[in-house]
């Protein structure tokens, strides 16, 4: 019994201090082992190889713009839910639709017999994503640097998704050869090869790394793995190159071979890393949860948004005045 202000006695509740029955907690799941983290990846891996092989072999123009205009999309959307979950100020609305405006007129263009995607919407696209956002955050009040990030990760998706990866789609119909598709087999190359750095990567980091390559980033990258990488992009460039030599003509001869395979393994990786940034700074642990063991469309596509333009830029560029 206690006293209250007024000196008045009052009683308060009877507590539990014990309870008879035990409380139950949540027990942490288990973090999946590196087995089980293998199988799914290499399923999931097996699955991706089987669709491209299938669009592949179809040599038709729609399903290959078809593929690579879903990719941009699932992975624009994955970019703007993690900014929104992490209560990031965006315009997702705004940016979806350019990705969809963007990748609906180019590859149009593309379908109609262009051979690249004008530079004339390149342009015009950049300078709606830019005034677009600032004119978005108009109706919004100044909070510090909040304006400035919001029209900044608006641009930035638009950038780093729908227009790099485009470069997928420029490789595909803006080269020399044969066929409704006559840089097919570019593409193909092109994948192989940025593709095989991430496997050699991941499997000779998870064999044999130990010395830690960039933890303030991604704890799981080792020097051993970037070894790795490149080893198996060589492979990969070598060995397509030496099946396919006619049908890989525009990559010219043994030399600029060999250059892609370093250049475009030191650019998956950083491409690789690049999104890690990207999670990291917005607390996600995958972008999405479309592939088991990968991850979203966007972990799917980070190495080749890097790659793509790179390849196209050394063959429209490199290649004429070393030849």
């Amino acid at each position: 019994m206690l006293r209250n202000f007024s000196g008045k006695d009052c009683h308060l509740p009877p507590t539990r201090l014990a309870s008879s029955q035990p409380v139950e907690t949540e027990t942490p799941k288990p973090a999946p082992s590196k087995s089980a983290v293998f199988l799914r990846r290499g399923f999931s891996t097996l699955l991706l190889w089987g669709v491209v092989a299938a669009i592949f072999a179809s040599m038709v123009p729609a399903a290959y713009l078809g593929l690579i205009c879903i990719l941009v999309l699932i992975s624009t959307l994955e970019y703007f839910r993690m900014l929104r979950a992490d209560d990031v100020k965006c315009f997702p609305r705004f940016g979806m639709l350019m990705a969809v405006a963007y990748c609906g007129i180019g590859y149009y263009h593309l379908l109609q017999g262009g051979k690249d995607i004008p530079p004339a919407l390149d342009a015009c696209a950049i300078f709606i994503a830019v005034t677009g956002a600032f004119t978005l955050q108009l109706r919004y009040s100044i909070k510090g640097i909040e304006a400035l990030l919001a029209v900044a990760a608006n641009l930035l998706g638009f950038l780093y998704i729908a227009f790099l990866f485009s470069f997928a789609a420029r490789i595909s119909f803006g080269l020399p050869g044969d066929g409704a598709v006559p840089g097919a087999f570019v593409l193909l190359w092109l994948i192989a090869v940025t593709k095989f750095t991430d496997m050699g990567a991941y499997m000779t980091g998870s064999l044999i790394g130990k010395h830690k390559m960039i933890p303030h980033i991604s704890p799981g990258k080792t020097w051993e793995g970037f070894g790795g990488a490149i080893v198996f992009a060589q492979l990969a460039a070598c060995g397509l190159y030496a099946i396919l030599p006619e049908r890989l003509s525009a990559l010219h001869s043994w030399p600029h071979v060999i250059a892609l395979g370093f250049l475009l393994a030191i650019l998956a990786v950083i491409g690789d890393l690049a999104e890690s940034v990207v999670k990291r700074s917005l607390h996600a642990k995958d972008s999405g949860n479309m592939l088991p063991g990968i991850g979203g469309g966007l972990d799917l596509i980070d190495s080749i948004c890097f790659t793509a333009p790179a390849l196209w830029f050394y063959i429209a560029w490199v290649i004429p005045n070393l030849a």
